[in-house]
């Protein structure tokens, strides 16, 4: 169900925002807020952009690298840990949502022209590459590391993918929708690899702070408003921010979500035992 869920959630995003001219005429309505100086972002000096600058993971060329550097962890992981299906399922969580989303932004999921935009509009792809990468390697981690641990790791992996969603789409290198769809389809293929799993080995509720959740989506919504923020228009910072934080918490939920509950038997009525009783002795 969940993985129905989050494709459903995925098709929903492109069809209503990329195949329909009032959806592309919203977003395309963005990129002409504020100017093209792109010193206006707030967060261009840690972009990789600037001459000089180191990329902020999986920014501009270190995008290939951190996905290599984030598979050799979970290997890594897996072999200290001896947890197989975990590691295995990590791996396909991470391998299948960076090549499906090559594979739909380059063939299956076109951008059609609906409104005549202009030509460097029509450049970015459905969904965002970028944005798929941190979502991927948190969800990943989350199933190759100590139970613990487990609700700490999807914290930090949420504040990073609210940092990086929500430069993507202030800096005009994918529209809100794209980023969107990015973390829809990594939690959709999460699903699909802990709905493969045996029982036993899908990951259970863990113990943590009670506090912990409103922590992160305090914390997530801080990180997207400061990454989106541009000096020359609040209208775009915010959609952009509003659009991180709810990429952040839908994978920090996807990671932990709800504590499991095993069905129990109920305690069995006075009446019920004594009518037992009597049928036995008779």
């Amino acid at each position: 169900m969940p993985t129905l869920l989050y494709t459903l959630g995925f098709l929903m995003v492109y069809l209503l925002a990329i195949c329909t001219p009032w959806g592309q005429r919203a977003e395309n309505a963005l990129f002409d807020l504020g100017g093209d100086n792109p010193e206006d972002v707030w967060l261009y000096p840690l972009s990789g952009a600037e001459y000089g600058s180191t990329p902020l993971p999986p920014l501009e060329l270190s995008a290939k690298p951190t996905l290599m550097a984030g598979l050799a962890v979970i290997v890594v992981l897996t072999l200290v840990r001896r947890c197989w299906r975990q590691g295995c399922a990590a791996l396909g969580v991470v391998i299948l949502t960076a090549g499906s989303q090559d594979v739909l932004k380059s063939t299956i999921l076109p951008r059609p022209d609906l409104v005549g935009a202009p030509e460097n509009l029509l450049d970015q792809g459905f969904p965002s590459g970028h944005t798929a990468i941190p979502a991927a390697l948190t969800l990943a981690a989350v199933l190759v590391v100590s139970p613990r641990i487990r609700p700490y790791v999807a914290t930090a992996g949420a504040l990073w993918l609210a940092c990086i969603a929500a430069y993507s789409a202030t800096n005009g290198g994918h529209r809100p929708s794209e980023v969107l769809g990015a973390a829809l389809l990594a939690c959709s293929c999460y699903g699909l690899a802990t709905w493969l799993l045996p029982p036993a080995a899908v990951p259970g509720a863990t113990r943590s702070p009670r506090a912990l959740p409103v922590i992160t989506l305090t914390l997530a919504l801080a990180v997207a408003l400061v990454s989106g923020a541009r000096n020359d228009t609040l209208t775009r910072s915010l959609v952009s921010a509003a659009t991180a934080f709810i990429c952040a918490a839908l994978v920090w939920y996807a990671a932990v979500g709800r504590p499991r509950t095993h069905r129990t038997p109920g305690p069995v009525s006075h009446s019920v035992v004594t009518e037992s009783a009597g049928s036995s002795l008779t």
